[in-house]
């Protein structure tokens, strides 16, 4: 009985949160049947009698997949989406060739794979020296160039001779990691599994730049980041990495590659990267004449565009104004909302690092949350040291996991032992991409305490 009066306020907290994606689900049903009804139209190519061979001896391709918004990546409803999941659409209408994804985590991951066999081809892999000893490229579908990412209250980043000296964080076996040891041995590179990683270890201070692709670099919130200029001479192609020894799917993939139109693969590409490429900065010559130009236009152009541009400022600030006010009045309603749940809650980040929590979890550890927030739980008293440590543990397998936990359990808080029911679930954005924990616990012994039950513990 216990069991379920502490599994209540659990799913009601999942309730709450499940309402929020609930609006967009019609609305994603409605472009996957757009983009069903797209590839049945795709014409199948023509192949030579062993590529036809081949495809029916081997009718899966394994991919090994890494979580890439928007080029690869996994939806709220475990689907993997994005522009090169798109292609291999076509691809697999045009050739009758499936694809089947196996997640990896990182890029080393996806390489070691690779290279052992156990897959077959990877769609985000840019191409290497050090790769091309054991993949071969098909032909590029698009690509884009190479940018350093450094700290906003640190010089704008333009060139390698910038980081003489400094820490360069980048994930294992990067595509540039070779050139860049060979040709600039005065930088101190340091390797970390994700870009994720390598971005936090800058914000911290810890690292001084990475170097990520230009579209990537813009899908997330910059904060204490600054995007800075493109690596010269180098470009990372969109191609499909297939592993060597397979020439006769490579030749398949390469025509398909060919025969796909290209407005369609234009179309594809705005479909998922129009308004994130960067605005490229203007140069002082072209500000110039920019200037030149507006100055011959005389004073009566000048006052008519004033006039307009006022007035549609004025239209673009009440907007702007009224959405503040919807979501001020939407994130008071949820604070207000958790803050009345009796239970303890919290959010974590994708660290471990504390983003929310309401008054019960805040009175049941004797805490506030401007004291904590930002945290890790074993960086804050407020529990056993033991405690705090096989908790966080736990929160970090679950975020490498993606897995639910719901337990009943005996944990050593400061006050004493307490039995408790505990539930953490990881949340995603409306993309896909894992965000942190959502958790909390129903405390079994004061429920007892407060209604009178001798039950025996």
């Amino acid at each position: 009985m216990l069991f379920y009066r502490g599994l209540k306020p659990a799913l009601s907290g999942l309730f709450l949160f499940g309402l929020l994606a609930l609006m967009r689900s019609s609305e994603a049903a409605q472009l996957a049947l757009q983009d069903d009804a797209a590839t049945s139209r795709v014409q199948p190519i023509e192949l030579a009698a062993h590529e036809r061979q081949w495809i029916q001896d081997n009718p899966e391709v394994k991919v090994t997949s890494l979580q890439y918004p928007l080029y690869l990546f996994q939806d709220e409803h475990g689907q993997w989406s994005g522009l090169n999941n798109d292609v291999l659409k076509r691809v697999t209408a045009m050739t009758g060739l499936r694809f089947v994804h196996q997640e990896s985590f990182s890029t080393d991951h996806m390489l070691e794979r690779l290279e052992s066999g156990s897959a077959d081809i990877s769609t985000t892999l840019a191409m290497s020296e050090e790769r091309k000893a054991f993949l071969d490229y098909s032909h590029a579908f698009g690509g884009a160039g190479w940018v350093f990412v450094g700290r906003a209250d640190a010089p704008r980043l333009e060139a390698f001779e910038q980081l003489s000296k400094r820490v360069l964080v980048l994930p294992a076996r990067h595509a540039l990691e070779d050139m860049i040891r060979r040709d600039f041995p005065s930088i101190e590179i340091r390797s970390v599994k994700t870009y994720a990683e390598a971005r936090a270890l800058v914000e911290s201070g810890e690292a001084y730049a990475t170097i990520e692709n230009e579209i990537g670099a813009q899908l997330y919130p910059l904060g204490l980041l600054k995007v800075g200029g493109l690596v010269e001479g180098k470009w990372e192609a969109d191609n499909l990495a297939v592993r060597k020894g397979m020439p006769v799917l490579l030749s398949i993939l390469n025509k398909a590659l060919e025969a796909f139109p290209a407005a369609e693969l234009r179309a594809i590409r705005l479909k998922w990267l129009e308004g994130v490429a960067p605005v490229p900065v203007p140069s002082v010559w072209q500000q110039m004449l920019e200037w030149g130009c507006w100055g011959m236009g005389g004073l009566g152009v000048f006052g008519l565009l004033f006039l307009i541009w006022n007035r549609r400022l004025t239209a673009v600030i009440k907007l702007r104004r009224a959405a503040e006010k919807d979501l001020g009045d939407q994130l008071a309603f949820q604070h207000a909302l958790i803050d009345s749940m009796p239970d303890p809650v919290f959010v974590r980040d994708l660290q471990g690092r504390l983003i929310m929590c309401n008054r019960s979890y805040e009175e049941a550890l004797s805490i506030r949350l401007d004291q904590v927030l930002g945290k890790l739980l074993i960086e804050v008293d407020a529990l056993p040291q033991a405690t705090a440590l096989m908790l966080h543990d736990e929160f970090l397998v679950q975020l490498r996991t993606r897995k639910s936990r719901f337990s009943k359990r005996r944990l050593q808080f400061k006050s004493g032992h307490r039995e408790v029911y505990q539930w953490t679930v990881p949340f995603y954005s409306a993309d896909g991409k894992l965000r942190g924990l959502l958790g909390g616990w129903t405390d079994i012994t004061q429920r007892r305490t407060e209604s009178g039950c001798r039950c025996l513990q």
